[in-house]
């Protein structure tokens, strides 16, 4: 599918690099992007195990189009929140894993789409922020919810309640991303972490990946059962049977996703 603000670059071993490319917006987040980028998530195809998503030129995604919000009434307002809502629960609820590569300033919807993915790595030149409460709106989609799940209510009260930007550095203090590095070694490393991902079976990583999502938004015993569930239907896979075969054997597998 063609699209007109994404760039979508296949990679060995079943890896998408998706590019968020509005760049003369710094990638700013409108209703027709959203829309792209709900199609898409919606839309993984069998043989994709990994997805990676970073912003053309200097900015991951500078925020929410404000160009196109500053005049909405409530209720137009509440539409557009809902589209961003939706299509970022299609990116944390995504078959497979999704890796951001944040090169640059991720304010607003850029935060929260980030927060949306499994996995945050960060550019030494990136920039974290919700500063909609500047604007005199709060975030929209899903900053509220997602960012104190991320990193606790205490950081995320701060970072909501006084709009600040914060560095890669102290973003990866508060546990907002998982690493920092060089811009030029940004992508390579997100790639060399989607071959670690992709190695292991689709299944297994697939039914993980549903365990952790559905299991904490819901109670401990609950979540305990969605995980007892996950690891049985693992058992009904060839990938358990030729992996555990080649286990006992000292040998490898290459896992199939069936």
């Amino acid at each position: 599918m063609d699209y007109k603000y994404l760039i979508v670059e296949k990679k060995p071993h079943g890896i998408l690099l998706l590019t968020l490319n509005r760049e003369k917006s710094l990638n700013a987040l409108n209703s027709e992007m959203l829309k792209e980028l709900h199609k898409f998530f919606a839309r993984v195809e069998d043989d994709v195990r990994c997805i990676i998503v970073t912003g053309a030129g200097k900015a991951f995604v500078a925020g929410a189009d404000i160009g196109e919000m500053a005049n909405f009434s409530a209720s137009e307002a509440y539409d557009f929140a809902k589209l961003g809502m939706d299509t970022f629960m299609e990116i944390e609820r995504c078959r497979v894993p999704v890796i951001a590569a944040v090169n640059g300033f991720a304010l607003g919807g850029g935060c929260e789409i980030s927060i949306a993915c499994d996995i945050r790595l960060a550019s030494t030149k990136a920039k974290f922020g919700q500063p909609e409460v500047g604007l005199g709106i709060t975030p929209g989609f899903g900053g509220t919810q997602r960012l104190s799940r991320t990193i606790g209510p205490g950081y995320a009260k701060e970072l909501i309640y006084t709009a600040e930007t914060i560095d890669a550095k102290k973003a990866l203090e508060i546990g907002l991303v998982n690493s920092v590095y060089e811009p030029d070694e940004l992508i390579d490393k997100a790639i060399e972490m989607a071959e670690k991902i992709a190695r292991n079976a689709p299944k297994a990583v697939e039914y993980s990946k549903q365990s952790i999502v559905n299991g904490s938004q819901t109670d401990i015993d609950t979540a305990m059962q969605i995980e007892k569930t996950h690891f049985g239907l693992c058992f009904a896979t060839n990938d358990q049977k030729e992996g555990m075969k080649a286990f006992l054997n000292k040998g490898k597998t290459e896992f199939k996703g069936k």
